[in-house]
C-alpha cells in the first residue's frame, strides 16, 4: 500500500489525475485546489461545467481549510458516524473553480478507508472524488466495470483492490444550513 500511496502522491503533486478505490466506489481524483487537474477531470468525464465535485478529507480538522464557519455539531456528527457521510456546506473556500457549486456549496466526506486516509494525510490537501465513469453512465463498484476510456484517460491507476467489490451504497448526505442546523438529503 505504501508504494501505491507514493506513486499517487507523485501524480497528484504534478497536477495529474488518478483512478482509485474510495470508501464507497471507484473514483477519479486530483488535487482539489489545482485548476488544471480539475479541468482534466471535467474533460475526461465529459461532465457539464457548473456541476460540482465531491472532495475527500482525512479528518474533520481539514474541513476548516475549505469551508467558512464550520458548525461544531456537524463536526461531532462526522467524527462519530459509522458509515460514509457527505456533508454539503455553504461558503466554500480555497478550492479550484468547478469543484464547488456556483452557489459556493461544497460536498465534503471524511474518509475512513485506510488507503484514502493515508494518501490525503500525506498529501496534506483535499482530493476530488468523482465516480469513475463517463457522465450519465452507472457508477462502477468493480474495477472491471470501469471503461477503457476512463482507464486510459487518467495519469495513474492505483493497483489496489482490483478484485474487491466496493460498497454499493452511496454515502449518506446532509446539507448544512447557514445558521448551523442540517437536513438529511439522502438517508
Amino acid at each position: 500500500m505504501l508504494q501505491e500511496i507514493e506513486k499517487s502522491l507523485s501524480v497528484l503533486k504534478k497536477g495529474g489525475i488518478i483512478l482509485y478505490p474510495t470508501d464507497t466506489i471507484w473514483g477519479i481524483g486530483c488535487d482539489a485546489t489545482n485548476q488544471r487537474a480539475v479541468n482534466k477531470i471535467y474533460k475526461l468525464k465529459r461532465r457539464i461545467e457548473g456541476k460540482s465535485l465531491l472532495v475527500l478529507v482525512d479528518g474533520v480538522d481539514m474541513i476548516n481549510s475549505y469551508v467558512e464557519d464550520v458548525n461544531p455539531l456537524v463536526i461531532e456528527l462526522l467524527s462519530n458516524y459509522d458509515r460514509p457521510l457527505t456533508a454539503i456546506y455553504p461558503k466554500s473556500k480555497n478550492l479550484a473553480k468547478g469543484v464547488a457549486a456556483q452557489d459556493k456549496t461544497i460536498g465534503i466526506r471524511v474518509v475512513r478507508d485506510e488507503f484514502c486516509q493515508a494518501l490525503i494525510q500525506k498529501f496534506g490537501k483535499a482530493i476530488v472524488s468523482t465516480s469513475a465513469n463517463l457522465s450519465g453512465e452507472p457508477s462502477p463498484v468493480l474495477y472491471s466495470q470501469i471503461s477503457d476510456e476512463i482507464k486510459n484517460g487518467v495519469d495513474y491507476i492505483v493497483n489496489l483492490y482490483h478484485r474487491r467489490v466496493r460498497s454499493m451504497k452511496p454515502s449518506r448526505i446532509i446539507r448544512v444550513k447557514e445558521h448551523g442546523d442540517f437536513e438529511i438529503v439522502r438517508p
